[in-house]
């Protein structure tokens, strides 16, 4: 979603909504990893019934990772995807389904984003490459040393867009996937799996709550569920909290800012391409062992608790005295609607509302000073009241001129502070940092350091180093300031480049200062802000942008065609009038397919994923479409400091043109291009014990091409109808392997078959409420969190994890030393402690072997019911001691040392290929498929 701060805004203003994952690790013995048994109970004390995979969050980090290199070829891109969906599963452990959304072909109003997007990755992509050459040839003319150019092509990852054969491949990949799983994994046995993917149109995450939505509104639906939905959009929080569930939670990867990067000329760490200088590698470790190894740790997960954040919002939206009742569902639907004014992907954010200027914050005063005078809600299941939605807007645009002045004074003001900084610390420098075998280095580096060879001769040379620096820097020429720095003397400037000030992106629109929405109208559309009838369309485009996001948001996509055809917003203060504006949507419209939305989104140097006379569409000075595809275009930094924060001017695609253009050459598709280009829908796969599984082969058996329902009873009261399938996987039939390193299933039980949700007539209308029978989570806020995080200005968090008994276990000084002892500081381990399973929990990697005579410590899961999950076991601390009196006291520090003995082989243990997948035994070798 296009707010880039928003989850950071979320959560540092409601701290106690994050969760950190516990997390079960492998364990491994004489080089071979065990496979963990999901189907125990889950570690994180809380069982979840369903979990939806947003598939192009795990796509694109496990293509082209940037904390770690990246894979040789598409077949070890795939392996990295699955192993990514085994820990995700591993964390999450679902009971009754797992939903699995790529993104297919989206809105026309999506569209515009992904084309911007594309352009710019192709455009800096090239930029970067010449940037990178350049660069380099001027280390190598001075003598620097750099590792020989890899010749290898470029990973694309343009290439992730419905209709390419990458994205084809990946579907027949994930069945694999998931044939294999539901045959080997005991933690899969009962599971249903649904499969969409990228042929299916809609974005993944709104595929997700379009089946959330539909199988809501069926009878049999159980509205105690527990969903999990795995992605990093920010927009995720706002869908989860659309759907009403009571129990909703997201899971996503831990943000962690300025990881190291290694440079991508020297591949060394601690500096950028541009900072290169072509010196010699230093050694890494004693022997030099950890050269080829990059420093980098395990990345972690975090739950989002939307239960947690609907007790925040029930105690900041709660208002009394209204003349009307109050609803704290209605008034969690106006806080979603108010968040869109801060940006999303179909809109530009209005300019006087910034999200790092508390602009949700302001919203929500607002709307609660206004909405005694607005006689009600401003929405209701996704539809929009413009007459009241207009007294906010105006509220708004009153305090426009304040905004944009607080904004340059506070501007300013962290100018001034920037400068004053880099002033101290150019002051504060040391004068001298000695270098070599001499030179700093950092608290707790894992490569001992070197032992003293000459120590006279570096002696010497650091002190030549220092006077011809000390001689240098102070001349005869120059005189010294009171703060002992040099300074020019007779006449001799500064050069520009030894300026305090850094250069500024030139505003000329300066919303500071009278006259702003003239400057800016004229700037930014080419019209005079007088001309009232201009300004009324561009409000009028954006109202209806506003109603289509809500109604995309509870109802599903309103209109396919639909698209915003402005670069920039309207100001607050003009939506004066909206009240009658229309906004209904065209009815019966659909989407583009694969290839056209490629034609839409793509740049040119992407053309080598379409077939070649649709590429030539791309490059031909004679195509009727040639202006579509620029080979360089604008950037507005629009206000910002950085190109990626900037408006790409990019022409709007005009569909009319680009149909009439492909009429001509849709004759040259070929079977499977054309097969690629057509809409598919979702697959269903269930295992040999799954209720649903007999049922399934019966239809097989009686190939009955008719849409059938499908029981409830037998599959967790899921609805929807069931069509055979022709690339169905089939029980006694081998699944072929789409990856040559992986060998095929030939003893194959599971099946699967086409599902297409319960379907309504156009007009029906998803209620927002909170289903009949649905039971509040208990609360988590304690009386006080509220004033505390508000008045003090703390983070305060209540509860740690999902059970509310649980106490948590404090280590002093002298553990973490113990630890620091016990545990090895290989570079080949990083984080290692981090990553442990906390005491009481099951399957502890660092539980000490029994001593003679000593007793065994019962399991702690044992008899645990999935159900009863939420108490949790008894903490190893609370437990009374079982051991006989001849036994040594268990340390502590014993208790943490690892053991070998513990290890227990599992029967699902693979045969040694990636992931435990068993190898074929031709293909041990590395082999596969080059990008």
């Amino acid at each position: 979603m296009g707010v880039p701060a928003f989850f950071r805004w979320l959560s540092r203003k409601y701290p106690s909504i994050i969760v950190n994952c516990v997390e079960e690790k492998a364990k491994e013995c004489n080089g071979v990893k065990a496979s963990i048994d999901t189907s125990k109970p889950n570690p994180n004390e809380v069982e979840f019934d369903n979990l939806y995979l947003d598939m192009n969050g795990i796509i694109h980090p496990c293509t082209h990772p940037e904390d770690k290199p990246a894979p040789k070829n598409e077949d070890e891109m795939m392996v990295a995807i699955f192993e990514y969906i085994d820990r995700i599963f591993n964390i999450v452990r679902p009971r009754r389904l797992l939903y699995m959304a790529i993104d297919g072909v989206a809105p026309r109003a999506k569209m515009n984003q992904q084309r911007s997007r594309r352009f710019r990755a192709s455009k800096e992509g090239m930029e970067a490459a010449e940037e990178k050459q350049k660069i380099r040839q001027e280390i190598l003319a001075k003598g620097g040393i750099l590792p020989p150019e890899e010749v290898k092509e470029r990973f694309d990852s343009n290439c992730i867009t419905p209709g390419t054969e990458f994205m084809d491949n990946l579907a027949k990949c994930l069945r694999y996937y998931i044939a294999d799983r539901l045959n080997s994994d005991p933690g899969w046995k009962n599971l249903t799996v649904i499969l969409s993917d990228a042929s299916a149109p809609g974005e993944g995450e709104h595929k997700i709550m379009d089946y959330i939505r539909r199988q809501r509104a069926q009878p049999n639906h159980d509205p105690n569920t527990h969903h999990c939905l795995c992605g990093a959009d920010a927009d995720l929080i706002m869908l989860g909290l659309a759907t009403h569930e009571p129990n909703f939670t997201i899971i996503r990867e831990e943000f962690k800012p300025n990881k190291p990067k290694p440079c991508s000329l020297c591949n060394q760490m601690g500096h950028e391409v541009k900072d290169c200088q072509g010196l010699p590698r230093e050694k890494q470790g004693k022997h030099d062992q950890f050269a080829d190894s990059l420093p980098t740790s395990e990345q972690e997960f975090i739950f989002i608790r939307l239960c947690v954040l609907r007790e925040y919002l029930e105690r900041e939206l709660t208002m009394a005295s209204l003349p009307f009742t109050f609803d704290f569902e209605r008034s969690i639907d106006d806080w979603v609607f108010m968040c869109f004014f801060v940006g999303n992907d179909f809109l530009p954010h209005l300019p006087s509302l910034e999200i790092r200027e508390g602009a949700i914050d302001r919203l929500v005063n607002i709307y609660k000073n206004v909405v005694h005078k607005t006689g009600g809600y401003l929405t209701e299941s996704g539809f929009v009241n413009l007459q009241r939605v207009q007294m906010i807007m105006l509220a708004v645009g009153e305090v426009e001129d304040s905004i944009f002045k607080k904004r340059k004074d506070d501007d300013d003001s962290f100018k001034r502070r920037q400068k004053e900084k880099r002033k101290r610390m150019k002051r504060d420098h040391p004068s001298f940092i000695p270098g070599g075998q001499f030179s700093p280095q950092a608290l707790g580096n894992r490569s001992s350091p070197q032992a003293i060879s000459n120590p006279r001769q570096t002696a010497f040379e650091m002190r030549m180093h220092d006077r011809q620096n000390s001689t240098t820097s102070s001349s005869p020429n120059t005189s010294l300031t009171s703060d002992g720095t040099p300074s020019p003397a007779g006449g001799i400037k500064r050069k520009a480049e030894d300026s305090d000030s850094e250069p500024e992106p030139e505003d000329n629109i300066r919303l500071w200062e009278a006259g702003w929405k003239q400057r800016y109208y004229k700037n930014k559309f080419d019209v005079d802000a007088s001309d009232e009838k201009f300004r009324r369309k561009v409000v009028q485009s954006y109202v209806e942008g506003l109603c289509w996001v809500l109604r995309y948001y509870y109802q599903g996509c309103a209109s396919w065609n639909w698209y915003y055809p402005f670069h920039y917003a309207p100001f607050a203060s003009d939506f004066d009038g909206i009240a009658d504006m229309p906004s209904d949507f065209e009815k019966g419209s659909k989407p583009f397919k694969p290839l056209e939305q490629l034609m839409g989104v793509f740049p040119a140097a992407s053309g080598n994923f379409l077939p070649p006379t649709w590429r030539k569409l791309m490059t031909d000075p004679e195509s009727s479409i040639i202006d579509f595809y620029p080979e360089d275009f604008a950037i507005d930094l629009n206000g910002k400091k950085y190109a990626w924060q900037g408006v790409a001017l990019l022409p709007f695609v005009d569909e009319r043109r680009l149909r009439a253009a492909l009429e001509e050459v849709y004759p040259d598709l070929t079977p499977e291009e054309n097969r690629r280009n057509s809409l598919g829908g979702d697959v269903i796969f269930v295992g040999k014990h799954h209720p649903l599984c007999d049922f399934i082969v019966e239809l097989y058996k009686s190939k009955n091409e008719e849409p059938v329902d499908m029981p409830p009873e037998l599959c967790h009261g899921i609805q929807g109808k069931l069509t055979l399938n022709e690339n169905a996987v089939l029980p006694d039939q081998t699944v072929e392997s789409p990856v040559p390193m992986l060998r095929d299933l030939t003893q194959n039980s599971a099946v699967s078959i086409s599902f297409k949700d319960p379907q309504f007539d156009e007009d029906f209308v998803f209620k927002a409420i909170v289903l009949p029978g649905a039971k509040k989570p208990p609360p988590v806020l304690k009386p006080g969190d509220w004033e505390k995080t508000n008045n003090d200005g703390r983070p305060w968090r209540p509860q740690l994890g999902f059970n509310r008994d649980r106490k948590p276990v404090h280590l002093d000084q002298s553990a973490f030393r113990t630890l620091g002892h016990s545990i090895p500081r290989e570079r080949g381990m990083p984080g290692m402690y981090a990553n442990a399973v906390p005491l009481g929990a099951y399957g502890n990697p660092y539980s000490r072997p029994l001593l003679s005579g000593q007793q065994q410590i019962p399991k702690l899961l044992s008899n645990l019911r999935p159900q009863d999950s939420w108490r949790g076991p008894t903490p190893l601390f609370q437990q009374s001691p079982q051991r006989s009196a001849g036994a040594a006291p268990l340390l502590a520090w014993n208790r943490m040392l690892p053991s070998q003995s513990q290890y227990q082989p599992s029967q699902y243990q693979g045969l040694g290929g990636p992931m435990g997948y068993p190898q074929r035994p031709e293909d041990r070798m590395d082999r596969g498929r080059q990008v």
